[in-house]
């Protein structure tokens, strides 16, 4: 039995690059020391409540995403709010979830449909779900959030 250190995703919207192509599938890889401490020695971070240090993060393990041939800390800048959150999930669950965890929200995204894209449009900015919404807007995945929905932070007292 080995253990597993990546793991694929769908994005519930999907990261739009410059052409204009979605991109919404891709792996995670777990974690390490490294890719938590790192970040927190960039002068472009202002500690461990630097709500940038999540992006970082998440540019270190996100190791694939569509067709891109680099993810970087602008593509999880560029990505909608809802795809953020997911990930941030994801990462807290591969990381420091159960099984169960896992397999319960990998289930809620199976169960929240296809991608909500009918043709790729330029970037805009994410606008959160309202019940005003329209009938024929995009349906968003929706999951319940796990316990930990955000990334594991360093304390400040150095543990």
């Amino acid at each position: 039995m080995s253990l597993q250190t990546r793991y694929d995703f769908t994005l519930p919207r999907g990261y739009v690059d410059d052409q204009g192509v979605v991109h919404r599938t891709g792996t995670m890889r777990l974690a390490t020391a490294r890719d938590e401490l790192e970040p927190l020695r960039d002068p472009m971070i202002d500690g461990a409540d630097d709500p940038r240090l999540t992006i970082v993060v998440l540019a270190r393990v996100v190791e694939r995403l569509g067709t891109l041939e680099l993810v970087t800390t602008r593509e999880i800048e560029g990505l909608f709010a809802a795809d953020l959150a997911f990930l941030q999930d994801f990462y807290g669950v591969i990381n420091f979830g159960s099984q169960e965890e896992y397999e319960e929200l990998i289930a809620a995204q199976r169960e929240a449909g296809a991608p909500v894209t009918t043709q790729a449009v330029a970037p805009e900015p994410a606008v959160a779900a309202t019940e005003d919404a329209p009938a024929d807007a995009p349906a968003v995945a929706s999951y319940s959030r796990p316990g930990r929905s955000a990334i594991e932070e360093i304390p400040h007292d150095g543990r």
